[in-house]
């Protein structure tokens, strides 16, 4: 099996950022986006002003406003936002083609994860899931970078990595597809939380701690999902749960930063061009460990803080106030 012409359909940083990885040594590669103005100053100047400004792009992507131009490619690398994959999957030329899914997050509506979503969108569709520690202008400039790729398909999960793979892009195969998806999903919630550690100046203790109890709440969610405990303690789970709570590059620290300090949740969304998937995912995620009797009080406590139930000296109170218990727990 051979994958040669790659489509990118999301026109974000992370999107424009693999697009760069795709066209790397001259690969024509097609980036669809919704925002004009993105698709007409990559096609222009080779740039991305609004997501990646400052980034020189390959001449060898082209953007395009019309997702029917993607039928020409061999593979889709999909990087909408999750709570938008659906909708613009359906929208798009048939799917007869491997869908690599580059989004971190689950379906508020259905509580599904992202490869159960675009099985219902593209029924019979080949997937494969591509998840890790990456900030999306670090990727772009080729600053070294490691991932992993989900597929259950051997072979295709050979010739992805054949043609994405590059000395500063190492690609590491699962066929752990599941795993991948949770630790991307999660990680965003613990992210929002370690957020809100910065914001209050309660020191880099507390975030240690959080990021371990936190990575413990991954893995009691993952491995009643299917996942597998290898998956979540590699790079699409521990190894981004440690990037994206440790660094303001994160959206969803961010957010959590600006929560900490005692902005509302409201105000710090609706402001921004770029998305924290952790705001969309800690309520369903909060609902599912409910129904499956998964103990989270970090997800919970942010689930909460985003709704506006609980103020963040209340979250904190109860969370300070947990019986101790064996820590493999």
């Amino acid at each position: 099996m051979t994958i040669e012409r790659l489509g990118v359909i999301g026109g974000g940083a992370w999107g424009t950022a693999l697009a760069q990885v795709a066209a790397t040594g001259g690969r024509d590669t097609l980036l669809w986006a919704r925002e004009p103005d993105v698709v007409t100053a990559i096609n222009a100047t080779h740039e991305n002003p609004i997501f990646l400004p400052g980034q020189r792009l390959s001449p060898a992507i082209r953007a395009t406003p019309d997702l029917v131009d993607l039928e020409a490619c061999d593979a889709w690398l999909v990087v909408t936002p999750a709570q938008h994959m659906r909708a613009t999957l359906a929208a798009g030329p048939p799917c007869g083609r491997p869908l690599i899914l580059c989004a971190k997050g689950i379906e508020e509506a259905s509580g599904l994860l992202l490869h159960q979503v675009a099985l219902e969108a593209c029924p019979g569709a080949q997937i494969a899931v591509l998840s890790g520690p990456t900030f999306a202008h670090e990727v772009a400039a080729s600053l070294p970078t490691a991932v992993t790729l989900a597929c259950e398909d051997a072979a295709l999960g050979d010739a992805l990595r054949n043609r994405i793979a590059l000395p500063t892009f190492r690609t590491y195969a699962t066929d752990d597809i599941a795993g991948a998806e949770v630790g991307g999903a999660v990680k965003n919630v613990l992210a929002i939380a370690c957020g809100v550690v910065e914001g209050r100046r309660l020191g880099q203790n507390a975030r240690a701690a959080l990021i371990a109890r936190g990575f413990a709440e991954m893995t009691r969610f993952g491995l009643a999902m299917g996942a597998r405990r290898e998956t979540l303690a590699g790079l699409s789970g521990f190894g981004d749960l440690v990037l994206t709570c440790s660094s303001t590059s994160s959206r969803n620290y961010s957010l959590g930063k600006g929560l900490g300090e005692g902005r509302s949740a409201s105000d710090l969304m609706a402001d921004r061009r770029t998305v924290a998937e952790g705001a969309f995912t800690a309520p369903v995620l909060h609902r599912l460990a409910q129904g499956k009797g998964i103990d989270m009080p970090i997800v919970a406590a942010v689930a909460a803080l985003l709704a506006g139930e609980a103020g963040v000296d209340d979250v904190l109170e109860s969370l300070l106030a947990r019986p101790t218990r064996p820590e493999h727990y």
